[in-house]
């Protein structure tokens, strides 16, 4: 293509129209030769930016002025040429001035909004220096997580204290048995429950924070102290034997359960307030606390360790219990072990208490208001649906997938009750004495730490070598195995004693050893492997169908499993007289339970898998694509930097044309094919240059990249521009 023409100004006397000039910028039409007299031809004169990668834009002023070819006008055409330079350089400068202060003062502002969002208002203000390291941590975020990991060790240390002295309370007292534990579920733990949480409820709204943890956690410290100190030497005095007596004589030996809660009042009493515990300190105050002060990023990297932590808690508690337990050796004839015992670990358990609340007094004032520490998010609380029971029964029902989920939660929840009380009412008979019950449970309690770590260590590889199938089937599996292990142990317990004896054991003690793995494995398989089993079940769901199923078993399923094993045992107790009579429906029913929930699982897994590879498959095209993408964005090249240089000359009709002319691509010369033009390959406008020694060979105005510069900084040439020869005038 030959050089882009530009027009020239005519040698004529006279010239009365308008000239226009033609820019990249999308302006097309500029009035400037108003008040020259004797102007009558129009003239055309082109004004070519460029944009070079120091983001400066040069901006010539080529108006005919100087020639390449060494022709030369008259002084009344000079003197038009250089008015109509001169104005339309100024009004072009205005302009572009105008848009550059706009640009600077928009994200001047901007600048100064994100400065005031992220505390950094302060201009003399030095950035930080990088944070130390220690183990892959920010040492500054240790000072946040050492108190927390510290504080839930604390905490759950004396949740297995008080689980496993609980236990040995209410098992082994006088005139009461495991099948209070049912009755004592459901009639007396669950209403407490539901009192405390309303009345927390109201507390949240009148008092701090602070408060809030310290009105709490204080009455639990209080009642166990009072109760290793006071309430239980009395209870001789407290508890009403003689009308506990008289009820179950009138009631009969079905009704021992009920009544047992009479009779051992404060026992039960500190059986909820264990259970409590668990509930409000360690769910509540504790998970509560954390999440206030920790970022997400934090949680993402330590949260999964305090859950390895808890674990250790339960070895060195279950030591400690076991420890207490043994104090009865070294004590004198007549003394009361269990109550020397139980007043140690309940000093203990004080000590720790109030260790949890100055750890918590210590990170409000010198962690949570250091400025130093990243603060933790504004997180918008999720609005989840209001699904009552009737919706929340329709929605299970009309959800295979959402109905085989919730199967697997109820079917847990009994099947572990089913066992659990059958299994403590054995372990009562096998070992009466508080003490040596107390140190069997410090044992169960050691191994089941020991056994969850294992397990949340190994449940990786599990879920890498062989699915989610394997993994959910592997919980219901042990119950099965180890349930129907303990059941005929205790069913077969007369035709299984010959054989047992030349072990030397005895099926009574063979059944407590089963009952005691079961319940070990059971646990940890619940919180390696069942308990992410089920909340990897909901990621593959729409989002309506995620929200309003998990709803629907938090609301149905979850009351449903906890209190659907009680139920079934305090009707099988009043309906058969106890519990050992009900044994064997007892088994039948965790058979068909656990049964059940492998079919349920397996149901679950055929839909689950297809689900989870078509959203691989989805994620996995998406990936090619934005790879491929990226490829092709960085093979692109580069477009060569081109010179200008504005040329003139007499065309056949006898006008001045102007022309921009590459005279260099790249830092490679152009070849010309005459002496004014040259053959263009690309026409991307990076530097104009002027012939003319008069005028600056360039004038520099900085240009700030903005998305308003695309009309004014193109990076090709106007089209009209490009025409191999400009029109002649009329």
């Amino acid at each position: 293509m030959e050089g882009a023409c530009a027009g020239g100004l005519s040698g004529l006397p006279s010239i009365n129209k308008m000239a226009r000039i033609h820019m990249g910028s999308g302006i097309r039409s500029l009035p400037y030769l108003h008040a020259i007299p004797g102007v009558r031809n129009s003239s055309k004169t082109v004004f070519c930016c460029a944009r070079q990668k120091s983001k400066e834009t040069l901006l010539h002023h080529p108006a005919g002025l100087g020639f390449s070819g060494g022709f030369r006008v008259g002084g009344l055409r000079k003197a038009a040429m250089e008015t109509s330079q001169f104005l339309t350089t100024m009004k072009i400068l205005r302009q572009r001035n105008l848009k550059r202060s706009e640009r600077l003062s928009i994200r001047g502002e901007a600048a100064a909004a994100a400065a005031a969002s992220s505390g950094e208002g302060d201009l003399t203000s030095v950035p930080a220096a990088p944070s130390k390291q220690f183990l892959g941590a920010d040492v500054r975020t240790l000072k946040k997580v050492i108190p927390l990991g510290f504080m839930f060790f604390c905490i759950l240390f004396n949740y297995t204290i008080l689980r496993d002295t609980k236990d040995v309370l209410v098992v082994t007292a006088e005139g009461s048995s495991a099948e209070i534990i049912p009755f004592l579920k459901t009639w007396v733990n669950l209403p407490m429950a539901i009192g405390f949480m309303i009345v927390y409820t109201k507390l949240s709204n009148v008092l701090s924070k602070e408060a809030l943890f310290y009105t709490c956690i204080f009455p639990f410290i209080g009642f166990f102290g009072a109760f290793g100190l006071f309430l239980y030497p009395l209870k001789n005095v407290l508890h009403p034997t003689g009308l506990a007596d008289k009820l179950l004589q009138m009631l009969g030996p079905s009704f021992l359960g009920p009544i047992a809660i009479l009779r051992i009042w404060t026992f039960c009493v500190f059986y909820v307030m264990a259970e409590l515990w668990g509930s409000v300190v360690v769910s509540v105050l504790f998970w509560g606390f954390a999440n206030q002060i920790t970022t997400v990023d934090e949680a993402k990297q330590f949260y999964p360790l305090f859950g390895l932590g808890a674990n250790v808690a339960l070895v060195f508690s279950g030591r400690t219990v076991k420890y207490f337990s043994h104090l009865r050796t070294n004590l004198g004839p007549g003394v009361d072990g269990w109550a020397v015992s139980l007043k140690g670990m309940m000093s203990l358990v004080v000590g720790l208490g109030f260790i949890i609340a100055g750890i918590y007094w210590w990170t409000n004032k010198y962690v949570v208001n250091d400025p130093t520490l990243p603060k933790a998010e504004a997180r918008k609380k999720k609005e989840k649906p209001k699904l009552g029971m009737v919706d929340s029964a329709k929605f299970l029902l009309n959800s295979r997938y959402v109905r085989d989920l919730a199967t697997l939660v109820v079917a847990y929840g009994i099947s572990i009750n089913l066992v659990e009380v059958t299994w403590k009412s054995k372990l009562k008979a096998q070992f009466p004495s508080p003490n040596e019950y107390s140190a069997f449970m410090g044992d169960f309690s050691t191994y089941t730490g020991i056994v969850t770590f294992s397990m949340m260590l190994l449940s990786r590889y599990i879920f890498r070598k062989y699915g989610w199938g394997v993994a959910a089937t592997i919980t219901p599996t042990v119950l099965l195995v180890t349930g129907v292990a303990f059941f005929a142990l205790v069913l077969g317990s007369d035709s299984l004693t010959p054989v047992m004896t030349k072990f030397g054991v005895t099926p009574l003690l063979a059944a407590v050893y089963v009952g005691a793995m079961q319940n070990i494995f059971s646990k940890s398989a619940k919180y390696s492997l069942f308990d992410p089993c089920k909340e990897m079940a909901y990621i593959p769901l729409d989002e309506d169908t995620k929200v309003k199923g998990k709803a629907a078993i938090d609301v149905v399923c979850n009351p449903l499993g906890k209190s659907g094993g009680a139920l079934i045992q305090q009707v099988l107790i009043l309906g058969f007289g106890s519990l050992a009579n009900s044994t064997p429906y007892l088994g039948a029913i965790l058979l068909a339970t656990v049964v059940s929930w492998l079919y349920a699982a397996r149901s679950l897994d055929r839909q689950f898998t297809p689900l989870v590879k078509k959203d691989l498959k989805s994620k996995l095209l998406e990936g090619k694509l934005s790879a491929m993408s990226r490829a092709v964005s960085v093979n692109l090249k580069k477009r060569p930097e081109v010179t200008y240089r504005f040329t003139s000359k007499l065309n056949e009709q006898g006008f001045i044309e102007g022309c921009y002319v590459p005279v260099m691509v790249g830092g490679t010369p152009m070849t010309q094919t005459d002496g004014n033009s040259v053959v263009l390959s690309s026409l991307p406008t990076e530097k104009i240059e002027t012939a003319n020694p008069d005028i600056p060979d360039k004038a520099v105005v900085p240009h700030t990249e903005s998305s308003n510069d695309a009309g004014l900084y193109p990076s090709e040439p106007d089209a009209e521009l490009l025409s191999s020869e400009s029109a002649p005038a009329n």
